[in-house]
């Protein structure tokens, strides 16, 4: 099992969640150390394969910052270019982040990512969409296509909504002087939102990098009482947790791994905590059977995306 850590939680002190209460990190050079912390506890722990993004507010610098304390060719940065992020750590702000599909966003964000060269393995679209119409953009794409070559990196794109297997099988037909342009799809996966199976098995055959994110589904994973339709989801996970003696944030990331092997599966840990039980994942094997019980969750997607919308930021 291959578990990369997203940083999105460590760059900025908000995240669209399930919490209705927010947690105050107003000084900036705590939150900075605490990140720092968390990432040189995955490292220590094993953990190789690092996402970030220019959207994650100090994220992609605090890679950086953090890269220049290492010397290891085994590390895989992936960043990506697409968002910027607006909200200044304000946790009143009412935009978070600002998307734009642009060349010159590519551009200027690129200037920066440069940076994590040569640890950055990945260069991803953000949030890639059919309205934003990047994938019929000639000059992003050849763009693209010349850092692919020039830089040898893997270039790829992130999903979100319920259209984001249109979207993969577009990516799919994006040629760029008679090759495939993008060959890593990082994927919202989890035992709610299962249309990723849709396309997986083709992206395997095809040799495509299929990287999971959100496998816990912003928190609704975890018992609350607003959700009170996910009751027997709830007890289910309750159940597994018990008897593998993990955390139910184990048997997801251990459910998503299992359905689709080979896959890197993404931790957004914000604390070592969290990062420590995330890592047990990797501890124990689910049965056909609870795979089975699991599986039975699925739900609709433009139900999980309707109602993701309304999730804070918190």
């Amino acid at each position: 099992m291959k578990l990369g850590l997203g940083t999105a939680a460590l760059g900025r002190p908000q995240y669209i969640n399930i919490r209705t209460k927010n947690i105050q990190k107003t000084d900036l050079a705590a939150f900075r150390k605490h990140s720092f912390s968390v990432l040189e506890e995955a490292y220590a722990l094993g953990v190789r394969y690092f996402d970030t993004a220019p959207g994650y507010g100090l994220a992609e610098k605090l890679v950086l910052d953090w890269l220049q304390t290492k010397n290891d060719p085994t590390i895989e940065i992936a960043t990506k270019w697409g968002y910027t992020y607006t909200a200044n750590f304000d946790k009143n702000a009412i935009i978070h982040e600002v998307k734009e599909h642009s060349l010159a966003k590519l551009n200027e964000q690129w200037e920066f990512s440069k940076q994590l060269l040569p640890a950055a393995k990945v260069y991803q679209i953000h949030s890639a969409t059919i309205a934003t119409g990047v994938l019929e953009n000639q000059a992003v794409l050849q763009q693209l296509s010349s850092l692919k070559k020039e830089h040898h990196l893997t270039i790829g794109l992130t999903t979100t909504g319920e259209n984001q297997i249109e979207v993969l099988k577009r990516a799919l037909d994006v040629h760029i002087e008679g090759t495939q342009v993008f060959d890593l799809f990082q994927v919202t996966y989890n035992c709610l939102e299962q249309s990723l199976q849709e396309i997986a098995q083709e992206l395997i055959q095809q040799e495509k990098t299929i990287v999971i994110k959100e496998a816990m589904a912003n928190g609704r994973i975890f018992k609350n009482k607003n959700y009170q339709h996910y009751s027997l989801l709830y007890k289910t996970l309750t159940n597994l947790a018990q008897e593998y003696e993990v955390g139910i944030d184990a048997i997801s990331l251990k459910y998503c791994a299992q359905k689709v092997p080979k896959s890197t599966i993404l931790s957004g840990a914000s604390t070592i905590r969290q990062l420590q039980e995330n890592l047990k994942a990797g501890t124990f094997m689910l049965s056909s059977q609870d795979l089975v019980l699991l599986d039975a969750f699925k739900i609709p997607a433009h139900h999980y995306w309707s109602e993701r919308k309304k999730l804070t930021w918190n």
